[in-house]
Parts: structure tokens; C-alpha cells; sequence
């Protein structure tokens, strides 16, 4: 009888765990950076554990733009972006999401890794300040806004420009690796744990980081100028980093799973980062930041757009959402709602201005006029000068 007993007890608890299984979707398609980046590569790592675990299929497609990654989010292609400060622009509807194929997107952040970033540097060239890389070749990525804007982050904290340095564009963030190797350009932002930077640590030319020193004021006042989401960190993870020779970098959110609102449902996203975190000990060493994907620190704002209902509801039930977390995803949703409701208003007083301006017999293009009719319209929305 006792041992009848014993077996049913065991069934049963096995039958419960069995039910607490999140549930997956058979397959899944997710958007990453391209080939070579850390981003790629976290992607992937968790992307194996999950099918390791609970045997959902996912294809990872590689995008070297910010619009690469997200527009076959727009089209359903794509469930599940990792993506850059593309989230903020998006979401934000500003550089590339200004236009008017764009605007601010109606995003979600899944879970954002606490993530350093910099400017990684050839140390041929001798730069140990962001002032020291005046003159120098900086890569920049065509579509690709979450570099470029980062850059001018940069540039600012040396007191530069892009007046200041010799700009290079590319067509995808990959190929300023092979620049640099190749001595065609000398410095490209980048997060420090890729294997692009292991890549340019073991080359004849080496790797330098020039700090983020947090004691230098002025300079971060410049750099959250231009990138409001910035806080200073220091790394000691990654290629030409180390727990004797750590640097200090700009901290931020790094990839950010992320989806539309109405693209996926809370339950599923609920059963996304239950899979994700049950996981963790299967990817956690995929790069040398993947630790970072614990949940007490991307489940937990702030990050580039609010919280998906789903993450929200996770959280909470693992107590892991506190009463400044929630403040936070109010404010700002209430932002990302003002800017909905802004572009929706703008489209149409645009589209009158236009026809009216053309009865006068003035013809305005959409493509010069827009831009600046929106920033105003944008600024007007948030309260801002």
C-alpha cells in the first residue's frame, strides 16, 4: 500500500511538472543582428537551449540595418526582434523611423540584457581619449541608426563631431570588422563580447577601449545629449577587457527581445520568458556577457519602449517587479500613446496643409516638407522647446 501510495505521489508531481511546462509555439522566427555580432550569437544560444528543452523550432534571420531587422517584424514575418537602440527610434519615431513609412511603432521590450558598449579602436592608432579620435576613420552603417546616433553619442563626449572624423558607411555592421582587419577604417561601435572584437583583439593591429570616465561631467552631460538612455558602466568582460584591466563603457540595453503589441499575445510571451528563464543555465556562457540575461536584470526597466503585458505578468508572479518598475512602463506608455496619437494627427494636418498650400498654387514635397513637420509636431506632443 505504501509503495502504491509512493508511486502515485511520484506520478502525480510528475504530471504537475509536466503541466507547469510553458508552452511553446512549434516554431518561431526571430530577427538578430548579423553574423559575427553578440547579438547573433545570444540569439542563437537561447534559441538552442529552447529547442533543447521544450523542442520549438527557430530560424534566426540576420540583419546588418536596424530596417532589416524590423520591417519583417511589420510584416509578420518576424515575431521576436533582437534588437539594438533601434527600439528607441522606433518607438520614439525619430532618424530613420521619421519618415513617413514609419513613425513611432507600437513595440513592446520583452527582456533587455543589461549590456557596455564603446567605441572599439585599433590601438595601431594610438587613441587613448574619445578627443584622440579626431581625424580618424569611423564606421557607420547605412539604415542604421542605432550606430550611427551612438557614434555621434561618442564623438560628443571627445567635444566632436562628424565634422570632426572621416565618416565610412557600410552596408551592414559585419563588414566594418573586415575594414578595420583590412586597416581601411579605424574605429566602429561596438559591444565588447562579440567575436568581431576577439577577431580585431588577435590581429596584428590590436584592440583599444577609450573610457567613458564617469568622473568627466561635461562629457556625459554631451553624450546623454544625444542618447538619453546611457549610464556609465564598467566592464571587465569581453575582448582587451579583463578583472585587472576593466574600462569603463557606456551601459545600456543589449539585444532587447522584443515584439508589436498586437503581434503576440501575453500568454505567449508569458510562456516565452518562462522558457527563456528555466533555460538559463543551458545559454548563460554563450558569450561572455550572456550572464546578463538573468532575470532580476532584463526582466526589470528601464529599456529602450515598455513592457510587454506578458513580461509584466512573469515578473511579477517570480516578485521581481517593483513598484518603480511599474511607474516607469506607465510613463512610458503614456509616451509612446501621446506619439501614437501625435502621428496619426500629424498624417492628416499634413496631408491639408498640402492640398491647400497647392490650391495657392504652391507645390510642397512630402519627402523635404515631413521631416520637420513632424519633429514640430513631435515636440509639441511631448511637451519639449
Amino acid at each position: 500500500m505504501k509503495l502504491l501510495t509512493t508511486t502515485l505521489a511520484a506520478v502525480m508531481a510528475t504530471g504537475a511538472a509536466h503541466a507547469a511546462d510553458p508552452k511553446l509555439p512549434k516554431s518561431m522566427v526571430w530577427s538578430a543582428y548579423d553574423l559575427g555580432s553578440s547579438g547573433y550569437a545570444e540569439a542563437t544560444g537561447i534559441a538552442n537551449a529552447l529547442k533543447q528543452n521544450y523542442g520549438t523550432r527557430i530560424r534566426i534571420v540576420p540583419a546588418g540595418t536596424s530596417i532589416g531587422r524590423m520591417l519583417p517584424m511589420t510584416t509578420g514575418k518576424v515575431k521576436y526582434g533582437f534588437l539594438a537602440n533601434e527600439a528607441y527610434f522606433s518607438a520614439e519615431g525619430t532618424y530613420d523611423f521619421a519618415t513617413e513609412q514609419w513613425g513611432p511603432q507600437d513595440i513592446r521590450i520583452v527582456l533587455g540584457r543589461v549590456a557596455s558598449v564603446g567605441m572599439a579602436v585599433a590601438a595601431d592608432t594610438g587613441v587613448k581619449s574619445m578627443s584622440d579620435l579626431k581625424g580618424k576613420r569611423i564606421g557607420f552603417v547605412k539604415g542604421n541608426p542605432s550606430v550611427n546616433v551612438k557614434n555621434d553619442a561618442y564623438l560628443a563626449m571627445g567635444g566632436l563631431t562628424r565634422d570632426d572624423v572621416e565618416m565610412v558607411w557600410f552596408g551592414s555592421y559585419s563588414a566594418m570588422k573586415t575594414a578595420v582587419l583590412a586597416n581601411q577604417l579605424d574605429a566602429f561601435g561596438s559591444v565588447p563580447g562579440s567575436a568581431n572584437m576577439r577577431e580585431i583583439e588577435a590581429s596584428p593591429r590590436g584592440l583599444v577601449w577609450p573610457p567613458f570616465d564617469p568622473e568627466n561631467k561635461d562629457g556625459w552631460k554631451k553624450l546623454t545629449d544625444v542618447v538619453s538612455f546611457a549610464s556609465p558602466m564598467l566592464e571587465h568582460r569581453g575582448a582587451a577587457l579583463s578583472n585587472e584591466k576593466p574600462v569603463w563603457l557606456m551601459g545600456y540595453r543589449y539585444p532587447m527581445m522584443t515584439v508589436y503589441q498586437n503581434a503576440v499575445t501575453a500568454d505567449e510571451v508569458y510562456n516565452v520568458i518562462k522558457a527563456v528563464d528555466l533555460s538559463f543555465d543551458d545559454y548563460k556562457n554563450t558569450t561572455a556577457s550572456s550572464s546578463d540575461w538573468a532575470l532580476e536584470k532584463a526582466g526589470r526597466p528601464p529599456y529602450d519602449a515598455p513592457a510587454h503585458d506578458g513580461t509584466i505578468r512573469y515578473m511579477k508572479e517570480k516578485g521581481l517587479w517593483r513598484d518603480e518598475d511599474q511607474a516607469w512602463h506607465d510613463t512610458r506608455l503614456a509616451r509612446l500613446n501621446k506619439l501614437l496619437e501625435a502621428w496619426e494627427a500629424a498624417q492628416a494636418d499634413f496631408h491639408d496643409w498640402r492640398v491647400a498650400e497647392g490650391d495657392k498654387g504652391n507645390k510642397v514635397s512630402a519627402k523635404d516638407a515631413w521631416p520637420d513637420y513632424w519633429e514640430a509636431a513631435r515636440k509639441k506632443a511631448l511637451g519639449l522647446k
